[in-house]
């Protein structure tokens, strides 16, 4: 059943009401992982929107000839497939970036969100909603990954865009921007426990304006 909503709401709830971070709490694993700093979370942002736009177009396009009985397999090999080009796209233009973030990028297959929004969405309506749904979901995504990232840089060594010349090229060494020195890291911020720490933070401001 296709839904009845417009296509800028289609973005809204993507962007912010049903948030996949903030509000489904889906695709944990690398946002608490890669979250290290500003530049991580916005490369593992800007793959997974690529793979989440281009499975839902697919899905979409190809939805009244899929079998009902096989249509999870079907959708996890169309994700594994954009999720190879973009490995491919990161291995030849950003390397060094993609060396950072490791085994994430291949681990995008199994996201809940795009798999869910393949099957909740894409495989229910037309291209051009599914097209807006997957790109406000992405967008959103990619929102927390920066800002969660922002957050940990910043209170972890006290800078944002260290590394932005990994996913920009050299000239972007100067975008660094340097708030404090320290000799040594704030840990609690760089570790897994800053993730968990500034994603309830997050939450919890996404809640308060919300409310």
């Amino acid at each position: 059943m296709e839904t009845s909503l417009n296509n800028s709401t289609i973005f809204k709830n993507g962007l912010w009401d049903n948030n996949t971070a903030l509000v489904q709490l889906l695709g944990l694993c690398p946002l608490l992982a890669v979250t290290g700093s500003m530049i991580n979370g916005l490369g593992l942002g800007i793959a997974t929107t690529f793979v989440l736009v281009g499975s839902n177009i697919t899905v979409s396009l190809i939805r009244k000839h899929i079998p009902k009985e096989i249509r999870i397999p079907i959708f996890v090999m169309l994700i594994a497939s954009f999720v190879t080009n973009v490995q491919l796209l990161m291995n030849a233009f950003t390397y060094e970036l993609y060396l950072v973030l490791g085994i994430f990028i291949p681990l995008i297959v199994t996201n809940c969100a795009i798999i869910g929004r393949a099957e909740a969405f894409a495989s229910k309506n037309k291209l051009l909603p599914s097209f807006v749904d997957g790109l406000g979901q992405g967008i959103g995504f990619t929102l927390v990954l920066m800002l969660l990232g922002a957050f940990r840089e910043f209170v972890g060594q006290g800078t944002i865009l260290d590394g932005a010349h990994l996913l920009f090229g050299e000239w972007a060494k100067d975008l660094t921007m340097h708030f404090y020195l320290t000799e040594q890291k704030f840990l609690l911020a760089i570790l897994p426990p800053g993730a968990f720490i500034g994603l309830g933070l997050l939450i919890a401001f996404k809640n308060k304006i919300s409310n």
